[in-house]
Order: C-alpha cells, then structure tokens, then sequence
C-alpha cells in the first residue's frame, strides 16, 4: 500500500518523478540572474531574399498555397485557410474576384477517404497609398473555412481549393485539440515572437520543429514587411533609413513570402496569433491591421469580440486570452467589457489554467520599449489578477527574459510569471541594454508608445526613480538571445516551461522551470486584489 501510495505522490508530482533538478515556482522568488551576453551573436540579423526556393511561388493557376490552420473556440472546429492565384504590386493594380474560385475543404479520418466537406468564404485585401511613386499592392484571393463537428485528440486528413476547377492541394493532416478538462492537455505548445523572415528565424523554426509543437502561439510582430519601402528597398532601422517618407511604407510580398516559408508548420500545426506594432501598416483612409486581419483567420466571434485584435480560446484544460494592445483596452473600451465577460465564464474546474498573451511587455528589464506599455498595465493587471492568471507571455523586446511571480512590481505568490520571448529571430537584432546599467535609463516621457496611449508610469520604484539600481526582483532570469520556447500542462496544477536558444543543439536547454499553480493559496474565480 505505501509503495502504490509512493507511486501516486511521483505521479502526480513532476518534479519528483520527471527531473528533480528543474526548479518550480514553489523555489521561489529567486535570486535575479542575468547571463552574459555573447558577443558572437550579434552579428547582422539578414532576411532570405525574394530569390531564395522557400519564398518563391511553388505552385501554378489557382492552386493553393500559405495553407496554414488556426483554432476555433474548442476542439470540436478548427480554421483551414489558403491563398489562391498571384498577388499584384504596382502603381495600378486590379484586385481578383473573391467569388471567381470556391472555397472547399474535403476532409476525414482517413487519409484516402475524405468523405466530409466544408465551405467557407473568400476575400482579398490591397495596401494602397496615395502618393505619387508608392506602389500600391493587392493580395490574391485568401479563404478561410471553418470545419465543425469534430472529434478531440483525433488525427484528421484534409485537402484544400475548389475541385470544380481541379485546383486542390496535396493531403496534409492535423490533430484536434483534447477535451477541455483538468486531466487533459496538448502534448506541447511553442510559443515564439517577433519572427520575422531572417535567416535566424529558418533556425528558430527549424529548432522549434524539432520539439514537435502541437500549437504555435506567436505573441505579434510577424513578417516585419513594413521594414521595407514599396519598391522593395529594406532597413534595420525604417525611420533611420527613410525619414522623408510621405508616409510609412510596407513592402507586401513579403507576406506572402514568409506565408510560403512557413507552410510546411502551419499546414499541419494551429498557428494562435495575437497582432504586434509591425502589423499596424497604415495606409490610405487610415486604414490599419489590414493584412493581419485578413489573412489569418481568429476564433473572436466565437468567443463573443468584435475585433481579430483580440480573442480567447480553449485548448484541453487551458483558457488562452489574446489581448490587443493597440486597440483601446481602457476600463471604458469594449475590449475591456469584451475581457471581464470572458473571465467570468471561465470554469477553472474545467480549464484549470488560465494564460495570457499581448505583444508589448509589462515587466521588461531592458531599455527597448521600457515600461512603454505602462497604461495598459494600469488599465489590465488589476483584472487578470483577480481572475488569477497563471502566465502571461509577451514579446517585443528582442530577447528572453522570465519573471518571479508578480504583481503591481511587487514579488507576490499569486501573480502570474510573465515571459518576454520576443527573439524569435528578426532583422531588427537583439535588446541587449538593460535599464539598470549604468547611464542606460530613459528619460521617462520618452518611453510611451504615442499609438498605445500617454504617459502613466507614475509608479516608480521602491527609491523612487524610474529605473532599479540593479536587476529588479520581478526579473528571475535575463538573456540576450533568439529562441523559442516550449509549454507542457502536466497537471492542473504543474506545468514544465523550457526555453531553447538557437545557438544551442536541439535538446540544449536554455533555461526550465515548472510554473506550479496554487489554487487553496491563490482563490480561483474573482478574487479580491490582495487578498492572497
């Protein structure tokens, strides 16, 4: 009887059974760490060029291309979407017909008998600007169907196109999401940011495949198209480059590009994306997110939004939120309303877990984008603390960095850990300043994002300065890397968080921990703020 007792406790406990050298959130808070930065890795950050074979254009007609795969709201539907026919980039440009070409996926269980078919909708989208010498630009036609009624944990083939025109992809295959429920989890879910289309981001991919994702989250900034003009000419660093623009040009195609590159992924695993300031892209009437919105397809109707910028979603026993940060996100905005109205239907019996996404980072150490998204942690934290978010991963800045757990910048044991992971390998290069290095705060009015709102971080460091002294306590641990990272949900209340960096083998690990929820310490539901 002890023996079987002995086993339950290994069972039921990661850490003991799995690797007691990995550290859990019940060690902490620890000591902040910061690794060295080296130096070798900050050579020039240079994206695959439109002649490379895995950007160029690989099929012919209407046949489809870009396939990629997105949840829905549960595991009973999922989003297949794809891009038929060419896009154009010119001064004039005429968009294709969405209605010329259907939009059908045939799928089923086996792989040659896809005995059940959905049809969704078509659209196409243009970048136009009204300036003498600008190319404006038009994508081809972009689907996205829904597939309902299906079973959890369960392998399914499909094919993609119109076959009144012969125009259908080659079989490829996906695998539902599990049940919600306390007991059952995707096997591994990768979570990577700021992507890009360099040559660091083949690596990261490359690394990230290895470790066999069954969800991709990528927290914003994605092609990194508006680093280039409409002609095609690129910059590190656009305002350096280009400051006489009329107005801030994006180079499309390399949409499509980094669409074509990624397929082999997306195809077969869900991509969750949640939009960065990369993705902005205005262009004439003021128009914003357009390739963003229109090419991937999110579940916020399912899940009561009215925007693509913003959206939940189950997977197993987790509730994922995808916050917008350039979308109005006061206690007065829908998003808001739309965000209080989501957590309160959470069941944590059903869905235990509860972790949240948005691009800019609220707990960030370094100088890049320091405390620039410091309104909408006045406007948000109060609320997903209450609710008792375990996780929060952010990217923007171009580096890796884990928290203690916290809460209004104090060390608390029921706050979530937030991750930055921002260094999934774009062209604009690491963060490797520090806002408590010697002589490296910013002036504190230069720090807010003039889109996401004024000034609000009134509420400076226990010293009363800006910036820490030294490494703050929320920080755990800090590097200058690019990466990608890897999430398992053992337990209702274990999870193994791992970071691998790309400069590494694949089985290296960068850093590991096992995020630990309390929920007799840490009361689910809406609690009162302070009260653990």
């Amino acid at each position: 009887m002890t023996f079987l007792l002995l086993l339950l406790f290994c069972f039921l406990s990661p850490a003991i059974s799995s690797a007691h050298s990995i550290p859990s959130t019940l060690d902490g808070p620890f000591v902040p760490v910061t690794v060295p930065l080296d130096t070798s890795l900050r050579g020039q950050a240079i994206d695959l060029p439109d002649t490379d074979p895995r950007v160029r254009r690989r099929v012919t007609g209407f046949e489809p291309e870009q396939i990629s795969l997105s949840l829905s709201s549960d595991h009973d539907s999922i989003w297949v979407s794809w891009i038929t026919g060419e896009f154009q980039i010119g001064k004039k440009v005429k968009p294709l017909d969405p209605t010329s070409i259907n939009s059908v996926v045939q799928f089923g269980t086996l792989r040659h008998s896809l005995s059940h078919e959905a049809k969704g909708h078509s659209l196409v989208y243009s970048q136009l600007y009204p300036f003498d010498g600008l190319l404006n630009y038009t994508s081809g036609i972009i689907h996205h169907v829904r597939i309902t009624g299906l079973k959890p944990s369960t392998i399914y083939y499909y094919r993609c196109g119109d076959p009144s025109r012969r125009a259908m992809s080659k079989i490829h295959h996906f695998r539902t999401m599990p049940v919600s429920s306390p007991s059952s989890y995707p096997g591994r879910i990768a979570v990577v940011g700021d992507l890009g289309l360099t040559y660091n981001t083949t690596d990261t991919i490359s690394h990230l495949i290895h470790n066999s994702p069954d969800l991709i989250l990528l927290i914003g900034d994605v092609s990194y198209a508006n680093l280039y003009l409409t002609n095609g000419t690129s910059s590190d660093c656009y305002s350096c480059s280009f400051p006489e623009t009329p107005i801030h040009e994006t180079y499309q195609p390399r949409w499509d590009y980094w669409g074509r590159f990624m397929e082999n992924l997306t195809s077969k695993v869900p991509l969750m994306v949640i939009e960065g300031n990369h993705e902005i892209e205005l262009q004439a009437e003021n128009k914003t997110f357009e390739a963003y919105s229109s090419r991937f397809a999110f579940p916020f109707n399912e899940s009561g939004s009215s925007s693509t910028l913003y959206y939940s979603f189950n997977a197993g026993g987790i509730h994922f939120v995808m916050l917008g940060a350039y979308i109005a996100y006061d206690k007065s905005a829908e998003q808001y309303e739309w965000l209080k109205k989501d957590l309160a239907k959470v069941d944590r019996s059903v869905t235990p877990w509860l972790v949240a996404s948005w691009h800019p980072p609220w707990y960030s150490s370094y100088t890049a984008h320091y405390r620039e998204a410091e309104c909408m942690k006045e406007a948000m934290e109060e609320l997903l603390y209450s609710y008792g978010t375990d996780i929060v991963f952010n990217g923007h800045v171009h580096a890796y960095e884990r928290s203690n757990r916290v809460y209004n910048y104090e060390l608390d044991p029921c706050g979530p850990v937030y991750i930055v992971i921002g260094d999934g390998g774009n062209r604009e290069k690491m963060a490797i300043e520090h806002a408590d290095d010697p002589g490296k705060c910013p002036e504190p009015l230069t720090t807010p994002d003039p889109v996401m709102g004024g000034f609000c971080a009134w509420n400076f460091t226990p010293s009363d300065k800006f910036c820490w002294d030294r490494q703050p306590d929320y920080s755990a641990l800090r590097e200058s890397s690019f990466g990608h990272g890897i999430l398992e949900m053992k337990n209702e209340t274990w999870a193994l968080w791992t970071w691998y960096r790309n400069q590494d083998s694949s089985s290296e690990v960068g850093d590991q921990i096992y995020i630990v929820r309390q929920p007799d310490r840490c009361p689910l539901h809406h609690r009162l703020v302070n009260h653990c």
